[in-house]
C-alpha cells in the first residue's frame, strides 16, 4: 500500500547536472515538501552537486536540515525583531528585509534582500544609505535580489540588477556577493561580465529539480476494486452508484496531497471557460481525481479520505488488478508520497496512460 514516487536517477541527475553547468555557483533551494522527494533526497543531491549553500523557506526547515546538511543554510523568510526561532547553529544565514531587523542579529551570517519589481519585502532605494552602520555589525554574506518570473510589460531582468548594484555600490555598500532569483542563465552571465568583481549565485528551485518532469512519475496502489450497479449506496457519505461499474480504492489521500490545488493565474477565454466549467461540475460533486485508468483520469467516487481514494470506474472500462498501480497527476510542490523510488524510467509498466500524459 503506497503512494510512491517514481524518479529515473540517471535522467533525473543529468539534467541537475545540466542546470549546474549553465548556473556556476548556484544555490539549491530546498524548501516545503522538498518538492515530493523530500529534504533529505534534496540535501544528499545538493552534496553530490557540491553546493557549499542551500536555501530553506524558514527556520523550523533549517532546524530540520542542520543535521543532514554540513554546509550554510540560508533561509528565505526574513528575519523580524522579536519572532520565535528554534535554536540555529552559526552556520546558518538569515535574510533581513528592513533596516530594523539588521539591528537584532548583530554578530550573525546575513543576506540583505533588496527591493525589487515584485514588491515583496526589501530594503528600498530610500533606505540604503541606513544599512552602512548596521552592515558592520554582521558578517554579511550578501544582498539578494528577487525578481518576478512573469515578464508582463517588457520588463528588463539584466537591467533592473545593474541598476540594483549600482544604488548599492552609490550607497557604499560592500556588494562583494549578490544572490538572485528568476534570470535565465545568459542574463546571469551578462551581470556578471558588467560587475566582475561581484559573484553573482543563482538561487534555482523548480527548475533544477522539477525541470524535466519525463524523469519522475507517481503511482499509486490500487488495494481493491468492488463492483456496483447502478443506484447501490456505497460509502461513507452513502452516495450511489451513477452506473454499473467497480469502485476502486487506491493509495493516496488528503495526508499525501490529493485533493489540493493551488490556485491558478488564468488568461485567455480557453482556460476560463475550462476552470468554469469544472467549478460547475464539482457544484453537482463530479470531481475529476488525478488518478488514470486506461487512458483517462477517473472521477472521484466521493472525496478522497486521509490516506486512501476511491475512483468510479464504469462497466464499459476493464478493471484494474489489485496490487496494480494507477499513475497519478499530482503537484510536486503539494503531494508526500509515501516512498521515494529510484527506477529507470525504461522499467517503468508500459501503459496507455503513460503514453496519454507523455503525449
Amino acid at each position: 500500500m503506497a503512494l510512491t514516487l517514481y524518479v529515473d536517477p540517471v535522467r533525473w541527475r543529468a539534467h541537475q547536472d545540466s542546470v549546474t553547468r549553465q548556473f556556476p555557483g548556484m544555490v539549491p533551494v530546498v524548501r516545503g515538501n522538498g518538492f515530493g522527494f523530500g529534504h533529505e533526497v534534496l540535501a544528499e543531491e545538493s552534496r553530490r552537486l557540491e553546493a557549499d549553500v542551500i536555501a530553506v523557506g524558514t527556520t523550523y526547515e533549517a532546524a530540520r536540515m542542520k543535521d543532514v546538511y554540513s554546509g550554510k543554510v540560508l533561509v528565505l523568510s526574513p528575519y523580524w525583531r522579536g519572532e520565535e526561532a528554534p535554536a540555529l547553529p552559526g552556520r546558518v544565514i538569515r535574510s533581513v528585509a528592513c533596516v530594523e531587523s539588521l539591528r537584532g542579529l548583530r554578530g550573525a551570517r546575513v543576506v540583505v534582500e533588496v527591493m525589487s519589481s515584485m514588491r515583496s519585502p526589501g530594503v528600498g532605494e530610500r533606505d540604503l544609505h541606513l544599512l552602512r552602520s548596521g552592515v558592520e555589525d554582521v558578517s554579511l554574506e550578501g544582498f539578494a535580489i528577487h525578481l518576478p518570473l512573469n515578464r508582463a510589460g517588457g520588463l528588463d531582468a539584466v537591467g533592473e540588477v545593474i541598476a540594483c548594484v549600482e544604488r548599492l555600490r552609490a550607497a557604499d555598500l560592500p556588494v562583494h556577493t549578490m544572490f538572485v532569483s528568476h534570470l535565465e542563465a545568459a542574463e546571469l552571465d551578462a551581470v556578471q561580465e558588467r560587475f566582475p568583481h561581484t559573484r553573482f549565485r543563482a538561487r534555482i528551485e523548480t527548475r533544477l529539480w522539477l525541470g524535466d518532469l519525463e524523469a519522475t512519475q507517481f503511482r499509486a496502489t490500487v488495494l481493491e476494486v468492488r463492483r456496483v450497479v447502478k443506484g447501490e449506496r456505497f460509502g461513507n457519505r452513502q452516495g450511489r452508484a451513477p452506473s454499473d461499474g467497480c469502485l476502486v480504492v487506491v493509495a493516496g489521500g488528503t495526508a499525501h496531497g490529493v485533493g489540493l490545488e493551488a490556485p491558478k493565474d488564468l488568461h485567455g477565454v480557453v482556460p476560463r471557460a475550462k476552470n468554469a466549467a469544472r467549478l460547475g461540475l464539482a457544484t453537482t460533486n463530479h470531481l475529476l481525481s488525478p488518478f488514470v485508468w486506461a487512458g483517462r483520469r477517473r472521477w472521484f467516487a466521493e472525496p478522497p479520505h486521509l490516506q486512501v481514494s476511491v475512483l468510479f470506474v464504469p462497466h464499459d472500462v476493464p478493471e484494474p488488478e489489485t496490487g496494480g498501480e494507477l499513475v497519478a497527476r499530482l503537484g510536486h510542490t503539494v503531494t508526500r508520497p509515501d516512498r521515494v523510488v529510484d527506477c529507470p524510467s525504461q522499467s517503468w509498466p508500459t501503459t496507455p496512460e503513460r503514453t496519454l500524459e507523455t503525449v
